[in-house]
C-alpha cells in the first residue's frame, strides 16, 4: 500500500509563502507524475499543480502561474509546491497526488489559511 506523507500547511498572510512537501512511500515505484489539488471551503476539490516524474515536465491551474513552483526530488520520492505570493483565495485543504501507470492515491491533506 502506498502512502503519502504531507508536510507544510499552516496560517501565513496574505503575501507571505508556505512550502509543502509530500513523500510517497510503501511499495517499488515507478511513478508516473505527481501533483496537488485543493479543496476550497464550500467548492469541489480542483487541481493546482502537476510534474511529470521521468520528464519533468510542469503544469499549474490558471490561478497559481506564476506564484507557485512544483519540484520533485526522485530519489526521495518527494514533490515540493513553492507557494508565493498567497491569496486569501489560496485558502483549503491542499492534496498531494501520486499516479502510477493504472492507479493513484491521495496524501490526507494539510490545511493552508491566507489571512487577509
Amino acid at each position: 500500500q502506498v502512502q503519502l506523507v504531507e508536510s507544510g500547511g499552516g496560517l501565513v498572510q496574505a503575501g507571505g509563502s508556505l512550502r509543502l512537501s509530500c513523500a510517497a512511500s510503501g511499495r517499488s515505484f515507478s511513478i508516473v507524475g505527481m501533483g496537488w489539488f485543493r479543496r476550497p471551503p464550500g467548492k469541489e476539490r480542483e487541481f493546482v499543480a502537476g510534474i511529470n516524474w521521468s520528464a519533468g515536465n510542469t503544469y499549474y491551474a490558471d490561478s497559481v502561474k506564476g506564484r507557485f513552483s512544483i519540484s520533485r526530488d526522485n530519489a526521495k520520492n518527494t514533490v515540493y509546491l513553492q507557494m508565493d505570493s498567497l491569496k486569501p483565495e489560496d485558502t483549503a485543504v491542499y492534496y498531494c497526488n501520486v499516479r502510477f501507470q493504472s492507479s493513484e492515491y491521495w496524501g490526507q491533506g494539510t490545511q493552508i489559511t491566507v489571512s487577509s
